[in-house]
Formats: structure tokens, sequence, C-alpha cells
């Protein structure tokens, strides 16, 4: 996760069911995933997304956004004079499941390119395997540091679990004046310990003094006694780099017990605002947390991008929903470099592309993570605002 990870100011983002009862398959996306049906005039991509379970509004933004964004190059020229074909499975953000569905769309569905997962567990363990056959590989939304490091054959259309980390610490620092800060993190999750540990580090370097560090795991709902902690020590922001389920809770608690401290995240907080409820909005006001785009961006491809996704769906666009799109479009271009869909081809033009998408301009690093700014989204009378963009 991962997995606006993340998320953005973005149009009441994360309309949990809205968004999760958009008709999409469990298991796969479009034509019949059968080998034999494969067409010589089609090009086989393949989908992994969490679209049942408890991160399911994560994977059915991505998924919709892909499909949206296929569609539409349908319509068009396709690729290479070729319409794609997308076949997409449900991993349940399990990463057992992301495993068994990756070999079933490289077996049976002979792909020639992997969009997924949608969270980081499930994309580590993918990644592994992609790695073995070089076959091009681009998460829209997996943030853990390693995702990328399982071979040159994998990509991401989003900003790194250690980049926020760094990122959050640097505008607490420079941007905020804060001298204290205090962080809270699931220690059972790849995305809550990636952002923990960088922000802390940073923070080190920066002379921003970590008063307190406490940790929960996955499924806890009573963090009073963390928070009692922190409390005592009255940090000037206090970093959650969690989901925003969690985020809900722990906010509201922390209110509860009287810190008054700036709350801080990631792209994770996305949809904290729908999670939270209005009884409990003020515990979130005046939060700050990094994105990946702004919905008040005036980029006309992203309005367009806009009002498409909320015509097709009756939902509104998501910052998961927006790397999605850009996922597609950057493996599209690189395998329209290539001149065909040879893997060693496209993975040479994925590396070196220069593309320019609803995310902004990117081009990749060395570890094949996209160089990019990220928006600063604030919580503002029960709403998401964009402040600016911000690099570190």
């Amino acid at each position: 996760m991962k997995k606006r990870i993340l998320a953005a100011a973005m149009a009441a983002v994360m309309m949990g069911t809205a968004l999760t009862g958009c008709g999409n398959k469990p298991a796969e996306s479009g034509s019949s995933s059968a080998a034999a049906n494969t067409d010589a005039n089609e090009i086989v991509i393949g989908g992994l997304a969490p679209l049942t379970g408890s991160v399911s509004i994560y994977g059915t933004a991505v998924n919709n956004a892909v499909q949206l964004a296929i569609e539409q190059i349908n319509q068009g020229d396709g690729v290479l004079g070729k319409k794609i074909k997308y076949i997409s499975y449900d991993t349940k953000g399990d990463a057992t499941e992301a495993v068994n569905a990756y070999n079933k769309l490289v077996q049976n569905d002979k792909i020639v390119a992997l969009i997924g997962d949608v969270t980081s567990t499930p994309t580590l363990a993918v990644s592994s395997e992609a790695a073995k056959s070089g076959i091009p590989m681009i998460s829209a939304t997996a943030t853990a540091e390693d995702v990328t490091a399982a071979g040159p054959n994998v990509f991401r259309a989003c900003f790194t679990d250690p980049f926020q980390g760094e990122l959050m610490a640097n505008y607490a620092s420079k941007k905020l004046n804060a001298k204290t800060a205090a962080i809270i993190y699931n220690m059972a999750d790849d995305y809550s310990v990636g952002l923990a540990e960088t922000f802390e580090k940073t923070a080190k370097d920066l002379g921003l003094e970590v008063v307190a560090k406490e940790s929960y795991t996955t499924n806890d709902v009573d963090f009073k006694s963390q928070l009692t902690k922190i409390a005592a020590k009255s940090p000037d922001v206090f970093f959650v780099p969690v989901y925003y389920q969690d985020v809900a809770l722990i906010a509201t608690q922390a209110r509860q017990l009287g810190i008054k401290s700036t709350l801080l995240g990631g792209d994770g907080w996305d949809g904290v605002i729908e999670q939270i409820g209005k009884d409990n909005a003020s515990a979130v006001e005046g939060s700050l947390f990094c994105s990946q785009y702004s919905a008040e961006s005036t980029d006309p491809a992203l309005k367009k991008f806009l009002e498409e996704y909320k015509a097709k769906y009756n939902a509104d666009a998501n910052m998961f929903a927006v790397l999605g799109y850009d996922a597609v479009h950057i493996l599209v271009q690189a395998i329209e470099e290539a001149g065909s869909t040879d893997s060693k081809a496209v993975v040479e033009k994925m590396a070196a592309i220069k593309y320019s998408g609803l995310t902004g301009e990117i081009t990749y690093d060395e570890n094949r993570n996209p160089i990019k700014q990220a928006a600063i989204t604030q919580i503002k009378d029960g709403a998401y605002k964009f402040l600016e963009y911000y690099s570190k």
C-alpha cells in the first residue's frame, strides 16, 4: 500500500459503498480469461486488485480507472494497431491470493504485462515472481520501498513509503516549524512501518525531536494506552502513518485524551473524512497529509478524467483511481515506444520514459520509482483542501 498512498483533496473521495458497488466482477474484467480465446489482434494485459475484503475500496478504484483507460484506448487506435484485452482477478489484499492469481494470468491467460497489485504486501509477493520472468509490471499504488527492488522489470506510478515519511518530516520541521513530534504506527503493516521509520530518521537529521513513538497491530481498536503516553509529551506534531480506517479511531481517541498536536499523515489518509463522519470530523480538523495529486488542479486532462470517471461509475475518483489511470498510460506509452510487446524492449522504454499524466511529469530513478512532487492536503471545515505541491 500502498496503499492521495495517497489520496486527495479530492472530491468526496473514498466513497466506500458507492465505490465498491460499481458492478466489478471479483474474478475477471472483460472477456473470457481462457488462453484459447486469446486473439492475435489483442494485447493481453493482466490486473491484480483487492475487489473484495477490507481494502477493496482501493482496489476497486484502481480497477475502475484501468478499465476506463483501456476502454478509451480501445475506442481509439488501440496499441500497435491492436485492442487491449484486460483480465483482472480479485486478490482480496492477500499475498497468497495475489501470487496464485498472478500465476493464472501468466500461465493461462498469457499476459504480456501486469498492472498490480494495489497494496504493498501482495505486490511485494507478486513482484518477486514477476522478476523471475521479466514481465513488465507496474503497480499504481504500492508504496513499500522494496516493491521495485525485486527486479529491473518492476515499476510503480506512485511515490514510495520512505519518500512520504521523509517529506512529511521535512514539512513539519521546515514549514510548520515543529520542534517535537510523536509517532504511532501499525507494526504489522509494511506501509506504516516504512513511513514511521523514515519520518523518525529524517526528523533526527533535521533536529526535530521525536519525544514518543508508539505501536499497535492490525485489528486493534483501543489506542488509549499509547495515546496517554503521547499526550504526556505534548508534541507539536503527531505523525499517524496509517490507513484512513485507523486514522479515524486514533484521531477521535487522541482528541478525547486532550492531544492538541497537529496531526500528520501519508496518502493512506485518503477517505478519512468519509470514515470519521460529521459527528467526529473536528478530530481531524487542521490535519495535514501528503498525496499524489490535487483535484483542485487546473489541468484539463485531470478535470476530464474526473468527470468521465464520475459519469461511468457514479462515484468520485480518488487518488487510487488517478494513479491507476496513469499506470495504464505509462505502460501503453512504453509498449508504443518499444514497437512491440517484447518484455525486454518494453522494460527498457519504461525505464527511460518521459511521461506527462494526471499526477504530473514523471521520469524514473535508478530504482524505477517515479520522480515527482507531492500534494500537501489539509482538512479544513470538514473537507480536503489543497495547500501546495512540495518536494523534500
